[in-house]
């Protein structure tokens, strides 16, 4: 089976993750960081990673206490069969505004009869090792699913997307959410925000986790999870590198300034 790591095992105890996100293509950046997140986001949406980059990840998060979660490009059964046969623990499907939307995604993730994704993993059977309608059933409970709300359109339709069966978590996406209501660039715009509270609040009532891809200062990722979120990134691998790389050279050159030309 995948590995599903700590992230739903953590969230079930009422607790709270936190994950990183990968753009790298070497897979050294998932073996450092699984030691420290709960979950890494595997991005195939805004970054070049290929499906064999992609499973590299996978494999280097293997007995580790990370779950490895990979957003595809987009609600396609097509690239969701794929990276689910490489051994992702779950499925981050991006701008999904409708509850058909959201019910092609869940059965893009499940084989028949709760979908329609074809057979034929590979890492996930041990490589042809295990399988049979046991295999298939596990299979179909243990697939994490969620969906992005990062579109009006969504928040509008909440209420029939949370009812859609198989979906484990929802996620927000407040920089596209912003451009949808008209404000491009201005995730912290109190309509984004009244917004973003609208999902947080339906997700809660609905007893549905909920997440946000986003990162920065600790005190204000503290924010996220004071509104009702359950898990969030706090950062992805570039992001990280420079926020210390930042913060070494800003320290070291107030102390030692450069000599001028």
């Amino acid at each position: 089976m995948p590995e599903t790591g700590n992230f739903l095992s953590i969230l079930r105890a009422g607790g709270v993750c936190l994950g990183a996100g990968i753009s790298f293509t070497d897979p050294t950046v998932t073996e450092a960081l699984s030691s420290v997140v709960d979950f890494l986001w595997i991005d195939m949406e805004h970054s070049p990673l290929s499906i064999e980059a992609v499973q590299a990840h996978v494999m280097a998060a293997k007995g580790s206490r990370a779950t490895p979660l990979v957003r595809v490009a987009w609600n396609d059964p097509v690239l969701i069969k794929t990276v689910l046969d490489v051994g992702a623990a779950g499925i981050i499907i991006p701008m999904v505004r409708t509850a058909d939307e959201a019910r092609r995604a869940v059965a893009a993730c499940k084989y028949p009869p709760e979908g329609i994704r074809g057979f034929g993993p590979r890492r996930p059977t041990d490589y042809g090792r295990r399988g049979g309608p046991e295999y298939c059933r596990a299979a179909n409970a243990d697939v994490i699913v969620i969906p992005q709300i990062e579109h009006i359109d969504a928040v509008r339709n909440l209420d029939e997307i949370i009812k859609v069966p198989g979906i484990t978590s929802l996620l927000i996406g407040p920089q596209d959410l912003a451009g949808s209501m008209g404000h491009m660039g201005e995730p912290q715009h109190p309509e984004v925000w009244a917004a973003i509270d609208t999902i947080i609040e339906k997700a809660r009532r609905a007893k549905m986790f909920v997440g946000a891809g986003t990162g920065g200062d600790p005190a204000k990722l503290a924010e996220w999870f004071k509104r009702g979120l359950h898990w969030l990134t706090v950062g992805n691998d570039y992001s990280l590198m420079l926020a210390a790389a930042d913060a070494a050279c800003q320290r070291l050159r107030g102390e030692f300034p450069r000599a001028r030309e």
